[in-house]
């Protein structure tokens, strides 16, 4: 019997899994893989502006509609799981405990790879926090000293997705995914993201552009592959190979 495939997202907020990896969470649960999400807030603070607006509304009021919405959207993706951490946003901080929660699911998953938001992010500094937890957090479940008796976590690639505003971010994709047989269920995803229907229409045009980009880097015009929706994705560490193609 094969070993079972995982994966782990880990994403700041309830949505961002949703717009930037979301095709990503879709094929590879096609493929096989039990694809994990972990929320480590519900953007409760910032990136709810819609309702916000709504009269009497509560923060508790808040946090369950974006965890709907996120839950609705995994289900329509197919994920494994989505677990949803409630560390706040705007800021969001872990502390120590918080830190070693998210290790304990790390190592409890087993990733074969891992996504997470770029590097640097002047304009929402959750996005990038996120990502420098989760390379600090990587870290520790690889250590032999941390919680010993526990298996420890080999040496899973970080893939960092697309952020808003690109060029103002200092992330360059080296690789792009075809997820044109899974587009539709990013988008009905998308559709589930009540809170930020500005940004629909935004994601379903930039995942037609990476097409363009994954068939030009596919052969282009002398015989690359043809996509109508692809993802972007930059890698943080080196592959290890075979055979170079």
């Amino acid at each position: 019997m094969s070993e079972k495939r995982t994966a782990l997202v880990i994403s700041a907020h309830a949505a961002d899994f949703v717009w930037r990896c979301g095709e990503a969470i879709a094929l590879h649960q096609q493929l096989g893989y039990e694809v994990t999400v972990v929320c480590l807030s519900f953007g409760e603070r910032g990136e709810s502006a819609k309702l916000w607006k709504q009269g009497g509304m509560t923060l508790d009021r808040v946090k369950a509609a974006r965890r709907r919405e996120a839950e609705d959207a995994a289900a329509e993706l197919g994920a494994h799981d989505i677990r949803f951490l409630d560390l706040g946003d705007y800021p969001l901080e872990l502390d120590r405990e918080a830190r070693f929660r998210l290790v304990d699911i790390i190592r409890e998953v087993q990733p074969g790879w891992m996504m997470s938001h770029s590097k640097w992010n002047p304009y929402n500094t959750d996005h990038m926090y996120a990502t420098q937890v989760a390379l600090e957090c990587r870290m520790i479940a690889q250590a032999w000293g941390h919680n010993p008796g526990q298996k420890v976590l080999g040496a899973p690639q970080l893939y960092l997705f697309e952020p808003h505003q690109t060029e103002q971010m200092g992330w360059k994709p080296d690789v792009f995914l075809d997820i044109t047989p899974v587009w539709e269920k990013k988008r009905a995803a998308i559709e589930c993201m009540e809170g930020q229907q500005h940004l629909w229409e935004y994601y379903t045009n930039l995942a037609r552009n990476r097409a363009n980009h994954f068939r030009r880097n596919s052969g282009g015009q002398a015989g690359g592959r043809n996509a109508e929706y692809a993802e972007g994705f930059q890698s943080v560490f080196p592959r290890t190979v075979d055979e170079l193609t």
